[in-house]
């Protein structure tokens, strides 16, 4: 074998020393399995405390990929944050009026399509009449009933069904009251009276609001100052309901939008995870794509040669060392034959790249590892790489001439 091939394979183990990781690169399978037939052991990656731990080569491409598994199995989901429930507090009211509401059967009441003549009209009138004497002398249960046929007798008269609640808001069933409030304010809706016993009732019942509302009707219909008492006892109670109700649903609107937000600003994380990983993952591939052989080309230049040298060492050199560079050298360097000479060196044919090259010495030159830096001299590196033709117009560059001379000296074949 030629000495200068036998310092590159040389070279090469020592980069393979150093950075064991070059050979999980899939292109180097062939020399992985040579080394394996012979019952040698391949060291792997090396942990950050500088030992080693057996990684397969297919490993590097699938990480993020057994990543995304790993999160679609596992999901990362940060902990919901979550609020305690609101607690109303009680209300502090003065329910010195309320009295425990009456479960008895509903009073008889008047069929409304009825037929009303005059000489039930008058008694109706009649039996009202002996309702109020009742009244009067406190027999409550003897008005209901005089007021009921009253009631019978005239079912269209709101007046009956108003007296009649007036005289049950005295028994304290409030219930039957507002049974009776309803029945007269259907038949007149203007009815002050069916108002003001409706809100008395309620008042009893501790319905703080509505009856506030009934009370302050009645007042605008026909007022009283049985109807003001009433209500300097019933608008404390119902403004403090109010105001608690607005405080609870201020509250209660206030955690709505906090969880609102807290969901949007989840969304907003997750969409910016999904980007983030979807972008590195990106740059990952592409960076595979174009980082050539893993650790670089042995005796340094990561990344492989500078610049590329148009058309590269085809296939960023398959099978690495040893072993030959198929596709030869790219096509048009000076002195070879057009595309490059198949199989490379070592016995390339008259012509094509000389067998004798030591590349350690390309790469070993200073002065030529610092021009493949250089972009100008790069670009006319290529240039005249693609036509030799093309020298004639760098020579009068002082910056470079003598590196493509120095380069096309390297190659030169025996003198």
């Amino acid at each position: 074998m030629d000495a200068s091939r036998v310092t590159q394979l040389k070279q090469f183990i020592d980069q393979c020393k150093a950075d064991p990781s070059i050979l999980s690169d899939p292109s180097f399978s062939f020399f992985r399995d040579y080394i394996e037939g012979l019952g040698g052991k391949i060291p792997t990656s090396a942990n950050e405390d500088g030992s080693y731990k057996a990684k397969s080569h297919a490993v590097d491409e699938s990480d993020e990929d057994m990543d995304d598994l790993e999160d679609e199995v596992h999901p990362k989901h940060e902990e919901e944050e979550e609020e305690p429930e609101i607690i109303e507090s009680d209300i502090e009211l003065d329910e010195t009026d309320v009295v425990e509401p009456d479960n008895e059967p509903p009073q008889k009441m008047g069929d409304p399509s009825t037929e009303v003549t005059e000489e039930n009209r008058d008694a109706s009138q009649e039996a009202k009449i002996q309702a109020m004497e009742a009244i009067s002398e406190g027999n409550l249960e003897e008005a209901i009933e005089h007021l009921t046929k009253a009631i019978l007798l005239n079912p269209t008269s709101a007046i009956m069904y108003a007296t009649r609640a007036t005289v049950f808001i005295k028994m304290k069933k409030p219930n039957a009251a507002v049974r009776d409030a309803n029945a007269a304010l259907e038949i007149n809706p203007d009815s002050a009276k069916g108002y003001k016993s409706r809100g008395m009732a309620r008042t009893m019942l501790g319905q703080w609001e509505e009856a506030a509302k009934d009370l302050h009707l009645a007042s605008k219909l026909d007022y009283d100052e049985e109807i003001s008492a009433v209500l300097k006892k019933v608008e404390p109670n119902a403004h403090k309901i109010e105001e608690h109700r607005r405080k609870y649903d201020r509250l209660r609107k206030e955690r709505e939008d906090r969880k609102i937000e807290r969901e949007r600003q989840r969304r907003r994380a997750e969409a910016k995870a999904a980007y983030e990983k979807a972008k590195k993952k990106e740059q990952s591939s592409s960076s595979r794509r174009s980082g050539g052989m893993p650790g670089g080309f042995p005796g340094g230049m990561p990344g492989g040669f500078p610049g590329g040298m148009p058309g590269g060492f085809p296939g960023g050199m398959p099978g690495g060392f040893p072993g030959s560079m198929p596709g030869g050298m790219p096509e048009g360097f000076p002195g070879s034959t057009p595309g490059g000479t198949p199989e490379g060196f070592p016995g390339s044919t008259p012509g094509g790249m000389p067998g004798n090259v030591d590349y350690s010495k390309i790469l070993n030159d200073p002065e030529l590892m610092a021009a493949f830096n250089d972009p100008e001299v790069m670009a006319a590196f290529q240039d005249v790489m693609k036509n030799p033709a093309n020298l004639a117009k760098h020579q009068a560059n002082p910056k470079v001439a003598p590196i493509i001379a120095k380069m096309m000296s390297k190659f030169a074949g025996p003198k």
